[in-house]
């Protein structure tokens, strides 16, 4: 695999026009917040779309996001179950790396596992697709606004 500026602007356009993700973010957001006991605003297309657009406007991210995304569409495995600890590392890493640093990443990682339950791909389909669209929806989910704990400033802060 070579990953050129061209490959990089390709997957920024495919990640833009994947009108599944932000369904599949709400439906994450739905199953946690009622898990959580919690409201999670819901995510437009467009917000969507915009958080694309900021993940690939970081070009050493956006390096590293195309190549997660195009190992996971790629990846492969007779029977999936072989390939199974492979797609879920990179799956969680894809999360975390959207997610944009800790403690972020560590809850986008957590996240993906949840959403990756809830996740399953067509038969035919590749034994990673299923895990990218978990991981895009893990790693938006967390960037993205809508979680009240998230609304206000943190407790813990201390300036001396």
């Amino acid at each position: 695999m070579e990953i050129t500026p061209t490959t990089v602007a390709d997957e920024h356009e495919r990640l833009r026009s994947r009108e599944s993700i932000p369904t599949l973010i709400n439906d994450t957001r739905d199953r946690l917040g009622s898990l959580f006991g919690t409201e999670v605003g819901h995510v437009t297309a467009e917000a969507y779309r915009r958080e694309v657009d900021a993940v690939f406007a970081d070009g050493d991210r956006a390096v590293n996001v195309a190549g997660f995304c195009v190992l996971l569409r790629e990846l492969d495995c007779p029977g999936d179950y072989p390939g199974f600890v492979v797609d879920e590392y990179l799956g969680r890493k894809l999360a975390a790396t959207i997610a944009s640093g800790e403690p972020l990443a560590l809850l986008a990682e957590a996240t993906f596992h949840f959403a990756d339950s809830h996740v399953h791909g067509d038969p035919g389909d590749s034994a990673g697709s299923d895990d990218l669209d978990a991981a895009l929806a893990a790693g938006f989910q967390t960037r993205l606004p809508g979680w009240e704990w998230q609304e206000t400033e943190s407790p813990f802060g201390s300036v001396r």
